[in-house]
């Protein structure tokens, strides 16, 4: 009996088999709040016109957009047969020219000379004593120049045809200064090569004369080594052409026997020959310590080669004398033929 009655009162406590709503209780809830299937399926009656007519209006009331002011062409069409004149024809788009001219001679007299022609009886139709084509630009550019009248279109003259080369977009630049830029360029970073390329340029134009060494001259024809900051592409050009190789050393693998390679001296053309120069002067310039910190460092280390290069000062020139004293001694291997 003890026993039953603690279970009793522990199941009191839990509550273990009641619940707080039935379950019976919910789905009727939700039956009470849906309308019966009779009426949701059940067609609806429309009210016809018969049985509630709508509210006629009075027939000299305005409707809503009629009380607007009439157009210029109803309000001359309205004039017009007051007076007895005649108003525009509303039918079609619009009045001529001409109909309007014949009705007004003050318009008439002040009218352009293009349409005074047409309203004449003498003159034929569809032909007119003038043309109304304008002139040709070469003409017109004649009688301009032959009554000594001058075009204020333009700030500067215009350029001579046929253009120059050098002013095309793509070829505005030198050659050289091109085919340096590019050899500046790492990777595919253009903007950085053409100002490295101009910081070059500037520094060269503004750094003292060089003194040329005459054990080292330059190119025949050049000007003076005075000359040389006022024309820096000039200054470039002659630094590389200077000491750009005429030959190149190329290893022939099987000429001598046995597999014995033969070095075989092979010329260079122009660009050629610059790219080799130019790429001894980076070579150089990358090897020199640096000054300071900047973006511009490696350009100054570039220039200063350029200008040791003019001084005979770099090492550039024992690179180029190297190259021709061995193509020099190599030359007797061009009457050698392939085994």
């Amino acid at each position: 009996m003890e026993l039953t009655r603690r279970l009793q009162n522990v199941s009191s406590r839990l509550n273990l088999f009641r619940t707080t709503r039935p379950a019976t209780s919910i789905v009727r809830a939700s039956q009470q709040a849906r309308p019966p299937l009779c009426l949701r399926f059940a067609q609806q009656r429309s009210i016809t016109a018969d049985e509630k007519p709508l509210p006629k209006a009075d027939e000299d009331a305005p409707g809503p957009n009629q009380e607007q002011l009439p157009h210029v062409s109803e309000e001359a069409a309205s004039m017009g047969k007051i007076t007895g004149e005649g108003g525009p024809e509303i039918e079609e788009q619009g009045t001529p020219v001409d109909k309007v001219l014949k009705r007004d001679k003050t318009s008439q007299e002040k009218a352009p000379k293009v349409m005074k022609e047409p309203m004449k009886p003498s003159s034929p139709s569809g032909i007119r004593s003038f043309s109304t084509f304008p002139h040709p630009r070469q003409e017109a550019t004649m009688n301009l120049e032959d009554s000594g009248l001058q075009t204020t279109a333009h700030k500067f003259e215009l350029p001579a045809l046929p253009l120059a080369s050098n002013l095309h977009l793509k070829y505005r630049y030198a050659p050289i200064v091109k085919q340096v830029t590019n050899l500046l360029m790492r990777d595919g970073k253009l903007s950085v090569a053409q100002r490295n390329m101009a910081l070059i340029l500037n520094h060269l134009r503004t750094a003292s004369p060089p003194t040329v060494n005459p054990d080292r001259p330059l190119l025949p024809g050049s000007p003076p080594a005075s000359h040389l900051p006022l024309d820096p592409i000039l200054y470039l050009t002659l630094a590389i052409d200077s000491v750009a190789p005429l030959l190149r050393i190329r290893a022939q693998k099987g000429m001598a026997g046995g597999g014995v390679a033969l070095q075989m001296p092979v010329p260079l053309a122009l660009r050629q020959r610059r790219r080799q120069a130019v790429m001894w002067i980076l070579d150089s310039a990358n090897k020199k310590p640096s000054r300071g910190s900047g973006r511009g460092g490696f350009a100054q280390k570039v220039a200063e080669e350029v200008i040791a290069i003019v001084e005979g000062r770099s090492g550039v020139w024992d690179r180029r004398g190297g190259i021709h004293k061995l193509a020099v001694s190599a030359r007797a291997n061009l009457n050698i033929r392939r085994r």
